[in-house]
């Protein structure tokens, strides 16, 4: 079993991975950013969507919203909270590099570095090429990853973060030369400690602008925000925008 197959790292700590500071953050983009605009009837596909942290608020937007994840935890999670918001989304439990619905969306979004999770290089491209095979003429993709760049700028230190009910311990890991990266988590709740981790790809600007080229997307562009700003020595976030023509 890989790790994120493993529903107990789900059930354990969505609350801290997806907490409600997330939730909030999520909804203010949905509603100002430039890259997340969505005119009502937009079709979008959130790839790895969670408990829904992007596909509702982009829901309440008007857009007719997919959201697809392998953990059926999270999925259950997400259509509560789209029944709590009063919006309309389709879920579906599938692994990303099965899913593919050819033409069907108009925009495809990764958020909080769900890409680039599986240990094989053709993997994540066949993700790619999935999503390239699902959008529309015209359609684009947008992936969020906290990036190579920003690692090697400020570091993986520890961070000791209070939760509700008990603290949380994050150590991070740089391995395999700067290609890949692990998060350790140490949940103290209730008098029981638990911990999980996650692995994953390490990418660069560079490196994933060369990756979306081969799976055949055009006008490939980096932002280092979701205010569209430009990929910098100040950028926040890795975001990589490309098109299908």
């Amino acid at each position: 079993m890989e790790w994120f197959e493993d529903e107990t790292l789900w059930a354990d700590f969505s609350d801290v991975l997806f907490s409600a500071e997330r939730a909030g953050e999520a909804e203010m983009r949905a509603a100002s950013s430039p890259l997340l605009r969505v005119p009502p009837g937009t079709r979008v596909l959130d790839l790895g969507c969670g408990p829904g942290t992007y596909t509702v608020p982009l829901a309440r937007q008007g857009a007719e919203v997919t959201g697809v994840d392998l953990s059926a935890a999270l999925l259950d999670r997400a259509a509560q909270a789209a029944s709590e918001a009063g919006v309309g989304i389709r879920l579906v439990r599938a692994d990303m590099r099965e899913f593919v619905e050819p033409g069907r969306f108009d925009l495809v979004i990764s958020m909080y570095t769900s890409f680039g999770l599986f240990d094989d290089h053709d993997e994540n491209m066949r993700v790619l090429r999935n999503v390239r095979a699902s959008l529309a003429p015209g359609g684009r993709l947008l992936i969020d990853l906290y990036g190579k760049e920003i690692m090697a700028r400020d570091g993986a230190r520890p961070k000791i973060i209070d939760v509700d009910g008990g603290t949380l311990i994050v150590r991070g890991t740089v391995f395999d030369d700067w290609t890949r990266f692990r998060d350790d988590f140490y949940l103290v709740r209730d008098g029981r400690a638990r911990q999980a981790f996650i692995v994953h790809h390490l990418y660069s600007a560079v490196e994933l602008k060369r990756m979306l080229g081969e799976a055949g997307f055009t006008g490939i562009e980096c932002f280092g925000g979701f205010d569209a700003e430009p990929f910098d020595d100040h950028a926040r976030r890795l975001i990589v925008r490309g098109g299908r023509a």
